[in-house]
């Protein structure tokens, strides 16, 4: 194994959600519900030419998280499975990963929407969604396939808590 790795937040995610249960477990499923990044004032300067993008890719730190798990039974399935065959957030390492609709910057506060995180998780990194580069073809989902008619009614509860 290696060095413990140190990250710093470089700002807060605020979202109308005070605890996981009932949020939307996907950005895709939680289209339209605001939220807001408030950056460190630092960091500012970081945010040049990012008002050109439509959409930005947020990685977070999942705070409430207390103990990962490698099998879990997800939100969109009955049947349980291991953990990096999921988007569960109690993985190894509580990192998650969004795409989020960009709206507005002003100053350090950033206007998003289409969130599906909890109000006050740590912000890691901020990345510019490019389809280009982000979108895939000719993909294959594994379990999910059967289950993703489901993910606009999946919510969040709080069994990874």
């Amino acid at each position: 194994m290696t060095e413990p790795i140190t990250f710093r937040p470089i700002g807060v995610i605020r979202t109308p959600f005070t605890t996981t249960e009932g949020m939307p477990i996907q950005a895709t499923a939680a289209v339209g519900v605001p939220g807001r990044i408030e950056l460190d004032p630092d960091l500012v300067e970081g945010l040049a030419d990012l008002d050109g993008f439509s959409h930005l890719t947020l990685i977070y730190h999942l705070h409430l998280i207390s103990s990962p798990r490698l099998t879990v039974m997800p939100f969109l399935d009955d049947q349980p499975h291991g953990i990096f065959a999921t988007r569960s957030p109690v993985r190894p390492n509580a990192i998650g990963i969004s795409t989020v609709r960009l709206l507005f910057i002003t100053g350090s506060s950033i206007e998003i929407e289409d969130v599906d995180m909890v109000d006050g998780t740590p912000l890691l990194d901020i990345k510019p969604y490019v389809p280009t580069f982000d979108d895939r073809h000719d993909v294959r989902v594994g379990w999910f396939a059967d289950n993703l008619g489901g993910l606009a009614q999946a919510k969040a509860d709080d069994r990874f808590r």
